[in-house]
């Protein structure tokens, strides 16, 4: 693999810290229920090696380690690797929390039975690497299985918003392309025997309004802190109505809550 560039180092690290913003642990809790009905779907055998890949705080990684499986999982973001392993001590459960990167991977090649992200690793700005790192790490006849944000999705419509006022960096790949077809079959399907994509709703439930929610994103979600945080007073006030008509249009609750299905392309592969 190619050297890297002082261009993609500085992206880096301005991606960490776009990830250490807020408190994603805190942010993740709503988001809980969903993660298990999607790790229930996968139907983990006991003992399966599995690598969650961009983990957060542990939200996938440690119900999969609680269920027998030997849990390993990595994030760029330093401070929710810390949130996840004291997460970890606190419930007595066992998975190795590394910092590290999705485009080098720290393991050896086909370490894994199960190598699996639940939105997270479409945030790398290099796709190409990510594909190739997940094909490495996984086992001959193992699965890669992701969960990505669909471009049509409201969390898709959410991204695109904010990238009016704040636009991504040049070097940065598109993170919605993972949630097309057509892309995740010409990134991964010559590493895979088997390939299939489909499209399904995660739920996202807060117990209060839209307008909270999108300030609750603000505060706690760290693309949405980072892309307040650079914007002047009157830009950030259009930001927040356009955030606020969204979420208000797609909410579903009629008690002042806050229900949304959000799109996402499940991909479930088998390693050749």
């Amino acid at each position: 693999m190619s050297a890297t560039t002082p261009e993609m180092n500085e992206l880096k690290v301005r991606l960490k810290a776009t990830w250490m913003a807020g408190d994603y642990g805190h942010f993740a809790k709503y988001l809980e229920p969903s993660a298990l009905e999607f790790l229930s779907g996968l139907k983990v055998a006991s003992g399966t090696r599995i690598l969650d890949v961009a983990c957060g705080a542990g939200q996938l990684a440690i119900p999969a380690a609680r269920a027998g499986a030997k849990v390993t999982g990595i994030d760029i973001a330093a401070n929710l690797i810390d949130q996840a392993r004291a997460r970890a001590r606190t419930e007595n459960v066992q998975v190795q929390f590394d910092e590290g990167d999705a485009e080098a991977l720290p393991y050896e090649d086909g370490a894994f039975d199960l190598v699996v992200s639940l939105i997270g690793a479409i945030f790398a700005p290099r796709p190409e690497r990510v594909a190739a790192e997940l094909l490495r790490v996984c086992r001959s006849g193992g699965r890669i299985v992701m969960a990505n944000w669909t471009p049509e999705g409201h969390v898709g419509q959410m991204f695109k918003i904010i990238g009016k006022y704040a636009p991504p960096p040049a070097l940065m790949g598109p993170p919605m392309k993972w949630g097309e077809e057509a892309t995740v079959h010409e990134r991964l399907n010559h590493g895979l025997s088997r390939l299939k994509t489909t499209r399904r709703m995660f739920s996202l439930n807060y117990p209060f309004s839209p307008a909270e929610v999108v300030e609750f994103f603000r505060v706690y979600y760290g693309p949405t802190n980072r892309a307040f945080a650079a914007l002047d007073e009157e830009a950030q006030s259009r930001l927040r109505l356009d955030l606020v008509r969204l979420w208000t249009e797609n909410n579903r609750a009629a008690d002042g809550s806050t229900q949304i299905e959000a799109e996402y392309l499940e991909v479930d592969g088998i390693r050749s």
